[in-house]
């Protein structure tokens, strides 16, 4: 059974922790970037996620959708929300126990 760490993730907004396999959490850039720059853009499975703008396609999507797509699509561990700091925007404004943590801003 693969084990979960804890990351930190957030899409220009609140700050939320998130228990995700170990791998993820130790290649966390990697996952995150596979995401928005291959999987969104080019995956039937992403249709959901792209918006027309003015003539273009843009992505509409936060760190609950890369949750949604780690349980959906690369992972059969589940990762879950642990918490969400509301009105925390920044790292450094976090508890001492989580600015350690692996973080991500999409």
């Amino acid at each position: 059974m693969i084990g979960l760490k804890k990351v930190l993730l957030s899409a220009d907004g609140d700050i939320s922790v998130f228990a995700v396999p170990d791998e993820v959490a130790d290649h966390l850039e990697k996952y995150c970037m596979e995401f928005c720059c291959d999987w969104l853009p080019k995956s039937p499975d992403a249709e959901k996620y792209r918006v027309q703008l003015d003539g273009m396609v843009g992505m509409c999507y936060n760190e609950k959708d890369f949750i949604e797509y780690l349980n959906g699509y690369i992972f059969d561990q589940k990762s879950a929300l642990i918490a969400t700091f509301t009105g925390i925007y920044s790292k450094n404004e976090l508890p001492e126990e989580y600015i350690q943590l692996p973080y991500f801003a999409f």
